[in-house]
């Protein structure tokens, strides 16, 4: 019987093919499966792969002839209920178990319906208004558990695999789920209140609101403050935004005659110094229409001040104290807001160097003869030589005593080897030889390294010197011809002589620092006369404004100088005789060279660790330099019961403070929790209460080094290149905080 149906099949089909592929009337009755893939090949003439597990009979009733899509849709309804799939692959047709149609991928499309419906299709889906997240767990159940569903986030879409009916179903089912709604952004320009503030309280509304839902990604707005246009931004649902634009409204509301005046306590800007900023801002934000008319209203209320507008600063509070309209004061808070920041910090170091060598050499004779009235006949000497001369012969001669007169006398004749003779007499004629040799050799070392610390556009200056008395006027009594005296007087200026640097940074964009900088360096010249009269000064001065980088090495300016001196003289003609030439001739040589150079190197500090890293530093230098001095230097007489002052390490320094601002905190929080919290019926008074021992011991100070004492310091060559960058502060905070307090 199977045979015979499988021939009735096969003849009718033949004769299909034979009628230009008329209609087809199929009638099988439990006809094995790859028969009815052959003969759908051939009927419709596409090319199919059967998978080896495709097997099994199938039963097909017909009552009407069916063309040749007919027929295709049949057999992929045949394939179905046998649990199979088949899978376009380019020109072949793969039949396939349906666990497996997953693997095999099917025919892309991306939204047509052009595929047979029983097809195996994969179609990716953009989502628009959605979360295609969102969508996964409610169309999952719609898909077969050999189905394919997957949302990609990166791009919002939906990826399904199914056969084309299902999928076609789903994407009706998506459409209507994937609508716009009455999502929208409206913008709500204030009056009244600060965009800023608003956002916030609604911020903080829905945030508290969120923590009461399950799923918070099903009411998605968004809020967003401009403060140019002092305008909030609502983005949303229009239930949600009919919400909010409520709150807004209610929130943007005049604060009334008891808001116009406030007071704000500023952090870091001084208040005498913003006070007529502000002002002068707020009047020239009233000159505007709307302004203008909020004055006015506001003037009428306050009385005398025609603006409406008034800023009074309180020094001792730090405190400014606002009197403005509504609008007027929110603008001007603003403006506080942004001015009252904390400013960095500069750290300037200078490096002011100056090498100097000088070498000298004189030798000759000079002589002279004088008359009776001590002027000179001929020769080489000035009176005052003579006089020295004279004095050399009372100090050195065979008289037992000498005058200060001559003593002082002595001083023209200079250093070296000074060998004088002749004879001075009180009348008639003197003569006087002066034999002079000398060589010196100078030199000189000094550096000086100021440091200074001052804010961001803040002028500081450090002076390090000495008061010197200048004798610029004196007066004497002389007489008078009415026969009254007069006391005689000198006049003194006393000046600053020593190092005075003063800077002014201007921290710009990229950590770049634009340096005001003025340098003076002065000194007395050594051989100065003492007291005030004849005082000579060495004076050096520099003022620039320079540009650095943070840390960055700049010199700034320098002076290499070079003098030399050649002096000769002599008797015409007598000097030029050879070999007794010399007796008539004196020379000197000199030749001074002076080398000074200016460095300067800033740090900017922003954070508490970058002024801990520079102080302990600086700290430890000094403290180094101070065991060095107590244990060496000249101990050959020791003082009975003297100590040496030491300063303690800096991390201890630290922590002693650290630890007392911490106990002064920890008693100011007890006291005010102590305010707010009613005492009980048992609690003591606190004038009754027994009194509590201090607890604020203090560790001792070290009087001695803990470690034995580094070598003396020497300070390091100056290179005109910039050195490298000094390593950045520690990273472990540890290093530079104070360590916890020990119980």
């Amino acid at each position: 019987m199977k045979k015979l149906l499988a021939g009735l099949l096969t003849l009718t089909l033949f004769g299909t093919t034979l009628a230009a592929r008329a209609d087809v009337t199929l009638n099988l009755k439990d006809a094995d499966i790859a028969t009815l893939i052959q003969t759908v090949s051939e009927v419709t003439g596409k090319n199919f792969i059967v998978d080896p597990r495709v097997k099994g009979k199938v039963t097909v009733v017909s009552s009407s002839p069916m063309n040749e899509a007919g027929l295709y849709e049949t057999f992929l309804a045949v394939l179905q209920v046998q649990g199979f799939a088949a899978i376009p692959a380019g020109d072949t047709i793969k039949i396939v178990p349906e666990t497996n149609a997953r693997q095999d991928g099917g025919g892309y499309n991306s939204g047509g319906s052009g595929l047979p419906i029983d097809e195996i299709v994969t179609h990716v889906y953009a989502i628009q208004n959605v979360s295609a997240a969102q969508l996964v767990p409610i169309l999952r159940p719609l898909v077969p558990q050999w189905g394919h569903l997957a949302a990609y986030a990166g791009s919002n879409m939906l990826i399904i695999s199914d056969r084309a009916a299902n999928v076609v179903r789903l994407e009706k089912l998506i459409r209507q789920i994937d609508l716009s709604g009455d999502r929208g952004i409206e913008i709500v320009k204030l009056e009244y209140a600060g965009a800023t503030e608003v956002v916030r309280v609604l911020t903080s509304l829905a945030q508290g609101d969120k923590q009461g839902q399950q799923d918070p990604s099903q009411r998605q707005i968004a809020v967003i403050a401009d403060e140019r246009s002092n305008a909030v931004l609502v983005a949303g649902d229009r239930t949600e935004r009919v919400k909010l634009l409520e709150i807004i409204k209610q929130l943007d509301v005049p604060v009334g005659e008891d808001g116009a005046t406030q007071v704000v306590y500023l952090k870091y800007a001084d208040s005498e110094n913003l006070a007529p900023i502000l002002e002068g801002y707020a009047q020239q934000v009233n000159k505007g229409p709307a302004g203008a008319q909020a004055a006015q209203a506001a003037a009428t209320a306050a009385g005398p001040n025609a603006n409406g507008v008034r800023v009074l600063a309180d020094k001792d509070t730090n405190a400014l104290i606002i009197t403005a309209p509504p609008k007027t004061m929110r603008q001007v808070r603003d403006v506080i807001a942004q001015l009252d920041i904390r400013r960095a910090q500069v750290l300037v170091e200078g490096i002011i160097a100056e090498v100097s060598a000088s070498k000298s050499s004189a030798l000759g004779i000079d002589w002279a003869v004088f008359n009776g009235d001590r002027i000179a006949a001929a020769g080489l000497l000035d009176p005052a030589t003579l006089a020295a001369v004279q004095a050399l012969g009372t100090v050195t001669g065979s008289s037992s005593s000498s005058s200060n007169s001559d003593l002082a006398a002595l001083g023209l004749l200079g250093n070296g080897i000074n060998i004088g003779g002749g004879r001075v007499g009180g009348n008639g004629t003197s003569f006087a030889l002066l034999l002079k040799a000398i060589k010196g050799d100078g030199d000189s070392n000094v550096l000086s390294t100021p440091t200074l610390v001052t804010m961001d556009n803040e002028e500081a200056e450090i002076s390090v010197g000495q008061e010197v008395p200048f004798l610029t006027g004196s007066f004497s009594n002389t007489g008078s011809s009415n026969g009254s005296s007069l006391n005689p007087f000198q006049t003194i200026e006393r000046k600053d002589v020593g190092l005075t640097l003063g800077i002014t940074p201007q921290i710009n964009e990229g950590d770049n620092i634009k340096l005001k900088l003025k340098l003076e360096v002065s000194s007395l010249v050594t051989g100065s006369t003492g007291g005030a009269v004849d005082l000579v000064t060495n004076k050096r001065t520099l003022t620039n404004t320079v540009s650095v980088e943070d840390g960055q090495v700049l010199v700034l300016g320098g002076l290499i100088d070079e003098n030399m001196n050649d002096t000769q003289r002599g008797v015409p003609f007598l000097s030029d005789i050879p070999l007794i030439g010399s007796l008539f001739r004196y020379r000197s040589v000199g030749n001074n060279k002076r080398n000074l150079m200016v460095f300067i190197k800033p740090a900017i500090l922003r954070k508490q660790m970058e002024g801990d890293y520079y102080s302990r530093l600086k700290y430890n230098s000094i403290r180094d330099l101070q065991m060095s001095t107590s244990s060496g230097g000249n101990n050959a007489v020791p003082l009975a019961g003297a100590q040496r002052i030491l300063l303690e390490p800096f991390d201890k320094y630290v922590a002693r403070d650290a630890e007392v601002r911490q106990r002064a905190q920890a008693a100011a929080a007890a006291e005010a929790a102590a305010k707010l919290t009613p005492p009980s019926p048992g609690a003591v008074a606190p004038d009754t209460a027994a009194p509590v021992a201090p607890t604020t011991d203090l560790p001792p100070v070290d009087t001695a080094p803990s470690s034995p004492p580094p070598s003396s310091p020497t300070l390091p060559p100056i290179e005109l290149a910039p050195p490298p960058a000094e390593p950045a502060p520690p990273a472990d905070d540890a290093q530079i905080a104070p360590p916890p307090p020990q119980p």
